[in-house]
């Protein structure tokens, strides 16, 4: 790492994260009217937000920040590919790969368990032994909202505690087990090719994560793991329909277990992705 990065790192381990978390979220659900629509207008000049995408693009009738950032986009802006997997988000790859050992890849000289991933649970992370993965960052001017990439039933969902580092990338690459040690949302589902897991992991100045079917899961943030168990078919969602969002911007973590399918092959590590397109398919046969 640059010298430049390394600072930026170490910055990280000595900012007050959580304070800093708590502050944001009170800032971003605030209503300030005039105050709230300069602060919207700043940050979409900061990052370069594309509001010709959005469902609703006059700022004004956006009354928190939050409802800003965790906007819709116009209907029929992202068409969900004719493909097993799809991704569940607009943002930017990571990384995507093969589970080796139980150990998924974070970036050059990093990497963690996907047992410590889903919350210390190795029974689960058996599960996808030898399987796939995809870790995909969302930029503050992404859309903020989480997709399914197949269809899926819900059968948990556990709420982990943790750090609250940066995931931008310098920081992925300078933090031992990133993702594993800040505070995330753990998904796990069954389907069609077997169960599979949806990490929303969250992140400084984070104020919160949700889902459709619980609303906002933190705060409160405790110090124990907090679970759900659903019963067959209480949630059931289609490929490509909406299952959480974050309430300022994060990652997400795609676990499936061992099979035939194979990423896209237009994919690589710092690739923009968007809602909607291939994922993940069966490889495609070729006659004799």
């Amino acid at each position: 790492m640059a010298m430049s990065e390394r600072r930026q790192v170490l910055l990280q381990y000595l900012m007050p994260k959580q304070a800093m978390t708590a502050f944001g979220g009170l800032v971003a659900s605030w209503r300030g009217g005039l105050a709230t629509t300069a602060i919207i207008r700043w940050f979409i000049a900061r990052y370069g937000v594309n509001m010709s995408e959005a469902a609703d693009p006059d700022l004004r009738h956006y009354a928190s920040f939050n409802a800003f950032f965790t906007r819709a986009l116009r209907p029929g802006l992202r068409p969900v590919a004719a493909a097993e997997l799809v991704c569940p988000v607009d943002g930017a790859i990571s990384q995507f790969g093969t589970i080796r050992g139980g150990e998924i890849f974070q970036a050059k000289g990093h990497s963690y368990s996907a047992a410590a991933l889903l919350g210390g649970d190795p029974g689960l992370a058996r599960t996808f032994q030898d399987g796939i993965f995809a870790t995909l960052y969302l930029s503050p001017r992404d859309y903020h909202r989480i997709h399914m990439p197949c269809d899926g039933r819900l059968l948990r969902m556990d709420h982990v505690p943790g750090e609250l580092f940066s995931v931008n990338p310098v920081t992925a690459r300078g933090v031992p087990g990133l993702f594993a040690r800040n505070e995330r949302v753990v998904c796990v589902f069954d389907s069609a090719r077997g169960p599979f897991a949806l990490v929303l992991v969250g992140a400084t100045i984070v104020g919160s994560m949700a889902t459709v079917w619980h609303g906002v899961v933190n705060p409160p943030r405790g110090r124990q793991i907090r679970r759900w168990d659903y019963e067959a078919g209480a949630v059931s969602l289609r490929q490509g329909e909406e299952m959480g969002r974050f309430l300022l911007g994060s990652t997400v973590v795609l676990l499936f277990p061992k099979g035939p399918l194979r990423f896209n092959e237009a994919w690589a590590p710092g690739r923009e992705v968007r809602l909607g397109e291939a994922m993940a398919d069966r490889p495609v046969r070729t006659g004799v």
